[in-house]
């Protein structure tokens, strides 16, 4: 090898020296961490240990050690438990990836090309290795100061943003990651639930990647057609919500979380979740709502609808009972007659016939429509 890792390594104190600083300056956690003399002379010298053994390595062609990667995992341990987030061990690793490439740009030279191709080749394999010990042994040190239900939702996190670490912190939780999930919102538009206390009750009962977003939403990712914990869930809020879900592939959950949110958007609010609504259960909802001539016209229908006796109640719960009087009106607690009244109450109101083809494909709509909340 010439003078590119000769270079390289002459500069290894200077690297390391500027690499702290730049951790301190953009990362507010190391910040925290180094504003002591000790632990900011610790963090240099673990900057100064990785760059002097990926040097070494380089030059010999060979991947780090054992012994090596189980000093990196220990590092990344001692920093979960200086208080050092997630977010922020992410972002180091990036910082890292890009300064070590900086440094090898910087102590090039033209005649350096074939020590610099194979530096190059070698980087990834050793980065990777590193990365995956620092992460193991970080998301170990997290048991012992993070509580289980923020690990449980930064796991949930991590597989609806694609997270490739989602895997490492699933083993440190004892979960395992089916290829394909039931990624389910639950939309909660009023109330201030007991977010903690729910979560809680519910891991002790389903062991599996949930989370609360803002605003009061709360997200399940659910083996395929496991979805009690929906049923447990409305039980112990009980607060009127509403429940879309969308299935995806692990790895593609960020499409299928936007996809599930669309559809918990346009799905009905009830009192208790007793369904889950999917694509193909609120299509013409969805369509609507995503042309404003359409939706303008259905939010003008339903606003005479409110102009009498309980119809968007009525309508709601005679096309739930498939347009069965006797099943109707006894859900509703009314008289038949009653019942057939409030139907032709519909029909002076709006023009459209509820039993007709073209009734029953707007005026079923129109009432899930208000019934999600976005004509009420």
């Amino acid at each position: 090898m010439g003078g590119l890792l000769t270079l390289w390594r002459g500069r290894v104190d200077a690297n390391s020296r500027r690499a702290v600083d730049v951790y301190t300056q953009e990362l507010p956690d190391f910040r925290k961490i180094a504003y002591q003399t000790k632990a900011r002379a610790a963090i240099l010298d673990f900057a100064v240990f990785l760059r002097k053994r990926t040097v070494s390595l380089v030059t010999e062609n060979k991947p780090f050690p054992d012994h090596d990667l189980a000093f990196i995992e220990a590092v990344g341990r001692e920093r979960a438990r200086k208080g050092l987030t997630l977010a922020s061990q992410r972002h180091v690793l990036l910082l890292h990836t890009s300064l070590t490439l900086k440094e090898v740009h910087e102590a090039a030279n033209p005649h350096d090309l074939e020590d610099v191709m194979h530096t190059l080749a070698c980087l990834p394999p050793l980065g990777l290795a590193a990365q995956t010990a620092y992460t193991s042994g970080f998301l170990a040190g997290q048991e012992a100061v993070l509580p289980v239900t923020d690990r449980v939702q930064q796991l949930a996190d991590m597989l609806l943003t694609d997270d490739p670490v989602a895997a490492a912190m699933a083993e440190s939780l004892a979960m395992t990651i089916p290829d394909s999930w039931i990624v389910t919102v639950v939309r909660i538009p009023m109330g201030q639930p007991d977010r903690a206390e729910i979560l809680q009750d519910l891991l002790r009962r389903h062991w599996m990647p949930v989370r609360w977003t803002e605003p009061n939403e709360f997200v399940a990712l659910l083996p395929a057609q496991e979805l009690g914990i929906i049923q447990d869930f409305g039980d112990r809020l009980g607060l009127p919500c509403a429940v879309g879900a969308a299935q995806g592939r692990t790895g593609e959950l960020a499409e299928t979380l936007v996809k599930a949110r669309e559809v918990s958007q346009a799905a009905p609010i009830r009192s208790v979740p007793s369904t889950v609504s999917y694509l193909t259960d609120l299509f013409p909802e969805i369509s609507a709502a995503r042309i404003p001539p359409v939706d303008r016209w259905l939010r003008e229908l339903a606003d005479r609808l409110t102009t009498g006796p309980d119809l968007v109640a009525t309508l709601d719960a005679f096309y739930r009972n498939n347009m069965a009087r006797t099943q109707t009106a006894a859900s509703l607690k009314i008289h038949p007659r009653t019942l057939e009244y409030r139907l032709q109450r519909v029909h002076d109101l709006t023009g459209l016939d509820p039993v007709s083809v073209y009734g029953v494909r707007v005026l079923s709509t129109t009432v899930t429509r208000a019934l999600a909340g976005e004509t009420l």
